[in-house]
Parts: structure tokens; C-alpha cells; sequence
């Protein structure tokens, strides 16, 4: 994990539906898009299935965020959390299963 990602603001999955995202990709890399893209299919599954916790590194119109939890779904623009909280999968930085 980059020395900046670990600065993240831990915040809270019903806190981010107030959140303001910008429309730009946080990663410069075709590799890490399609890899961010591998990671998250990956955790949708584990999601549902063993009900694993996700911690995902996210960046709103404020800086750096982070939440652990679990993600429903993966659509190609957004992934979808408990309760219908969304988050655009261009702002995501990384995704860590723990």
C-alpha cells in the first residue's frame, strides 16, 4: 500500500451517501484499472458467499476515504454496498480483502 492510501479518513458505509464524487479516474494505469476491476469481482464474490469484509480505499471531492464492509454487486460504472450505498469505481484506489 502507497505511504499516501494510508492516510485515509476511515468513515462509516452510511456516511458515504452524502459524499460528493467527481467524475476522473484515480488510477493512471490501464494495468491497475483492469486489475482494481479483477479485485472487485473477486470481493463481490466472497461478499456473498462467505460474507467476507472488504476494505476499500476511495477518494470523494475531499481526499482520501476508506470503509470496511461488503459489496453486494459490481456494475460496470459503480459497486453497490448494504443498503443501496453506491460508489463510482473510478474513484476506487484499492481494494483489500481481510
Amino acid at each position: 500500500m502507497s505511504n499516501q492510501l494510508q492516510h485515509a479518513i476511515i468513515v462509516s458505509k452510511e456516511s458515504i451517501s452524502n459524499l460528493t464524487f467527481p467524475t476522473t479516474e484515480v488510477l493512471k494505469l490501464k494495468e491497475a484499472i483492469a486489475s482494481r476491476m479483477l479485485d472487485l469481482e473477486r470481493a463481490t464474490a466472497l461478499g456473498n458467499v462467505e460474507h467476507n469484509k472488504i476494505k476499500i480505499t476511495f477518494e470523494d471531492s475531499e481526499g482520501l476515504k476508506q470503509v470496511e464492509t461488503t459489496i453486494w454487486a459490481t456494475t460496470d460504472k459503480r459497486i453497490i454496498l448494504k443498503g443501496g450505498v453506491v460508489i463510482p469505481i473510478i474513484r476506487i484506489h484499492e481494494v483489500k480483502i481481510i
